[in-house]
């Protein structure tokens, strides 16, 4: 008993520590779905170019948001209108860096580091985005036929709709996703050796790619990953390879390349972790090669008690993590219920191709029940079918709609 204990303590540490950042990406994807006008996502963010590209790194860079807790508001981004590419250069800009990690970065790493990880993090997010927008020439994929904000609702309804898509319809799309990869990232940190990098501290390029391979599915947030990195530079590790950890750690992990695969696809999940390596090491191996070492030297005071997380865990990160699985739950109670309703007997179904998320979902039945004769709809993401309930309506009429809407209508 005692043995498995040990091995369940460090993923729940990680668990924990995940958690509050997953829930204020959540919080920030209602905040943006219901607040941000969709004019601002279509004008700066939209088209397959450079210049949304340099804007959702802009964008980023500043939000304190790690590698989990950017994955809602990415998916939300680009949900509202975001080219992929933007979308891409905001997942690669916002977890490298953040106002609270920089400001960290300079306390304990110098003020050279400091600048070094938004400039890395600017460069790679240009890089991978503008990479993606010219793969994606031919993307048609977008969220204008998604989006069915109101800008008639009160503040009270914003605020009430802004949590309900955050906390329930976002956790509905990608929660499973989340929390397969949290599992995943949080069993190899857990099994990995506190020790392990600093063996292949005179081989300052294998030291990076070794780095790579185990910080790329684990999560490092970004100011966490600090700490960590200045404990490592004591023991030996070159600051090229803690640039690497600083950057590809926080980037990347099992739960962000779960999610951009399914939302954005797997070339733009290739180009993502090719921008993030190439860039990583580039700037690593400059660091070590080019740019004076007193730069990058670590402060006297950094020491054990500082450079190492606390073991005890603040209430906050507990409550957070029992919060994230009691949404979860709720949001796939509530998922259930609404399928077995659109199972009920009688009704008229409409197999639907193109519908991917819950904004999807909405904007149908929106659009559907508002046909004449169509009494109710609910459409039911899973089986890619609309039902329909009542008399009257037109069925060529429904077809149309479908059409219309950007989506595939199949004969059954």
């Amino acid at each position: 008993m005692e043995t498995i204990l040990q091995h369940i303590e460090p993923v729940i540490d990680i668990l924990n520590e995940m958690t509050p950042y997953i829930l204020l990406g959540f919080l920030i994807a209602g905040i943006l779905h219901e607040f941000v006008p969709r004019r601002i996502y279509a004008s700066k963010l939209s088209g397959n170019n450079l210049s949304s590209v340099v804007w959702a790194a802009l964008f980023g860079i500043p939000l304190p948001l790690c590698s989990c807790g950017v994955i809602p508001t990415a998916a939300s981004l680009r949900r509202e209108g975001a080219s992929k590419g933007a979308t891409v250069s905001f997942l690669i800009s916002t977890p490298q860096t953040g106002v609270d990690s920089i400001l960290a970065t300079a306390s304990l790493l110098g003020v050279p580091f400091a600048i070094l990880r938004p400039v890395v993090a600017f460069v790679t997010a240009i890089a991978g985005g503008y990479a993606v927008n010219r793969l994606q020439n031919d993307d048609k994929e977008n969220a204008t036929a998604c989006h069915s904000g109101n800008s008639k609702k009160s503040f009270l309804q914003k605020c009430r709709d802004a949590l309900y898509y955050g906390f329930v319809e976002m956790v509905q799309d990608i929660g499973k996703w989340v929390l397969a990869g949290l599992a995943i990232a949080a069993v190899i940190t857990a099994i990995l050796p506190d020790d392990f990098f600093v063996q292949f501290g005179n081989y300052p390029l294998l030291n990076m790619l070794v780095i790579l391979v185990v910080s790329v599915p684990m999560y490092l947030c970004a100011t966490g990953s600090i700490p960590i990195a200045a404990a490592l530079m004591l023991k030996g590790l070159s600051p090229g390879a803690a640039l690497v950890l600083l950057m590809a750690g926080p980037a990347t992990n099992m739960a962000a390349i779960l999610v951009i695969n399914r939302t954005l696809g797997r070339k733009p999940l290739i180009v993502y972790l090719l921008s993030i390596i190439i860039g990583a090491i580039s700037f690593g191996l400059l660091i070590d090669y080019a740019l004076p070492a007193e730069w990058f030297s670590v402060n006297s005071h950094c020491n054990g008690d500082t450079c190492h997380h606390a073991m005890h865990t603040p209430w906050w990160q507990a409550a957070s993590s029992i919060l994230f699985m009691l949404l979860l739950v709720i949001a796939y109670t509530l998922k259930l219920r609404k399928k077995e309703k659109g199972n009920t007997a009688g009704q008229s179904s409409f197999r639907i191709n193109g519908m991917m998320c819950n904004h999807c979902k909405a904007n149908v039945e929106k659009n559907l029940a508002a046909i004449e004769g169509v009494k109710e709809v609910h459409v039911v993401l899973e089986e890619g079918r609309a039902y329909i309930d009542g008399s009257g309506y037109d069925r060529n009429t429904i077809i149309s709609t479908i059409k219309e809407l950007g989506y595939e209508y199949i004969e059954d």
